[in-house]
């Protein structure tokens, strides 16, 4: 088979190559990834294996939309929300939060955001700058890649670690190698991680919250994939076992909880924000160099929040409210209604593995990766920046590990929503074709 006999149309791919205007194609950014997809199949009318962005693959539920949309009617829509966000949202969040991770957060810590990206960017912009002599956040990566473009936008110093190799007790001496430093003002991580899936264990949470507390670090915990560790059920409101939390073993935390890929909210730009009681009331002096109060919540709501959007979409956090209700009431199983990720990735793994591919995080200590929202996959002899690249020729997209801060940079991640059952054969096909033309080149 000659390399041009692919399945999409090979002259294309590369023209469409050439005019996106990216020197690297495996360095854009996942945004960029997604550009250049879109132009592929608009060019060629075909219709890509898209696994390159972490978009919901599932309707959002009924209770939300239902309440969204009596909001609209009510015509909130014409009214400025408050800062602090609606009562219901507030009250409802708490009340999760103590349902499902059973901790206590009072509901003036609990704050809508504009999605969770904005909640990481206001975040920064408040625990980065409660201390002149410390500098920024470290990155326990890999990570989402748009958290390092956030520090670097605000002109932040950071660091990070691929945090495969540290795992356990390990994991402790590592983070604190940095934190001895003493520049160190803020730690982020994802659990479940993305990209690789990785699910910080109780005991690793521990040794971060312990840290945080010797060294005065505040914690930004990244829940977007929320009891998506489907080795564990998660999903009885009041009962363990709960969604693990560095919340558990420090004061000096801020949860970050996505209602975009937990309930399919995606495009309703709304997430929400925990702040824990003593640093919501916690004044640094420092921060007067930047806002009006030495509050830390205080900061965060009339200094922050207010200059980055004056409010959050008014009637979606009515959606949201109803919600967080409907699981905290029991009456919504919202993890039992994503287990499909897991099931997806299952086949998908399957089908790479079957095709000469390789899993690059493959496992979570001594346990094997749990199947869920992400995995990660690599194909002998190619650097994952080669592999995204050539993958694009046969209607495969991704990203590459390398603008995650992997260390692993053979590797790509592949997102499982937009896949569904209709597509599992054109994968297996291509990923076919993919091998038997590699392959050969390798032997």
């Amino acid at each position: 088979m000659k390399q041009e006999e692919t399945p999409i149309n090979y002259q294309i791919v590369r023209q469409m190559i050439q005019e996106s205007g990216l020197p690297v194609i495996g360095h854009g950014t996942i945004r960029e990834i997604v550009r250049l997809v879109n132009n592929i199949e608009e060019a060629t009318g075909e219709k890509f294996i898209r696994m390159e962005m972490g978009v919901p693959g599932i309707l959002p539920p009924e209770c939300g939309t239902k309440a969204e949309i009596k909001a609209l009617n009510e015509g909130l829509a014409s009214k400025y929300p408050m800062m602090e966000g609606v009562k219901s949202l507030k009250k409802e969040l708490s009340r999760f939060l103590k349902l499902f991770l059973n901790i206590d957060v009072d509901e003036e810590g609990c704050l809508p955001t504009v999605g969770s990206m904005q909640g990481s960017l206001a975040t920064f912009m408040v625990a980065n700058r409660t201390d002149h002599a410390k500098k920024g956040t470290l990155f326990i990566d890999p990570g989402f890649p748009v958290h390092k473009q956030q520090c670097a936008l605000l002109g932040h110093d950071y660091e990070s670690f691929d945090v495969y190799n540290y795992r356990g007790k390990k994991l402790k001496d590592k983070i604190e190698s940095y934190l001895k430093q003493g520049t160190v003002s803020s730690i982020l991580y994802s659990n479940p991680n993305n990209p690789s899936w990785i699910c910080l264990t109780n005991d690793e949470l521990k040794m971060i919250g312990d840290l945080a507390n010797k060294y005065d670090v505040i914690i930004i915990e990244d829940l977007a994939y929320f009891g998506m560790d489907f080795r564990e059920d998660y999903s009885i409101p009041g009962k363990e076992p709960y969604q693990p939390t560095v919340a558990k073993y420090t004061n000096n935390y801020i949860l970050l909880i996505s209602s975009s890929k937990a309930f399919s909210y995606a495009g309703q730009r709304i997430g929400t924000m925990a702040i824990s009681n003593y640093l919501f009331n916690r004044k640094y002096p420092d921060l007067k160099r930047y806002f009006t109060s030495d509050s830390f919540g205080y900061s965060m709501i009339y200094g922050v929040l207010y200059a980055l959007s004056a409010g959050v979409n008014h009637t979606s956090q009515y959606g949201l409210a109803a919600m967080f209700k409907a699981a905290n009431d029991g009456e919504f199983n919202f993890i039992d209604q994503v287990r499909l990720y897991g099931k997806r990735a299952a086949i998908m793994k399957k089908l790479f593995i079957e095709n000469g591919f390789q899993i690059v995080y493959d496992k979570d200590q001594n346990r094997p990766i749990a199947d869920g929202f992400y995995f990660t996959f690599a194909y002998p002899e190619m650097t994952g920046i080669e592999l995204l690249e050539k993958l694009l020729y046969y209607g495969i997209s991704a990203i590459a590990l390398d603008i995650t801060g992997s260390e692993k940079s053979e590797g790509l991640r592949a997102c499982v929503s937009q896949i569904n059952e209709n597509q599992y054969h054109d994968l297996e096909y291509r990923l076919g074709m993919f091998n038997e033309y590699y392959r050969r080149k390798i032997s």
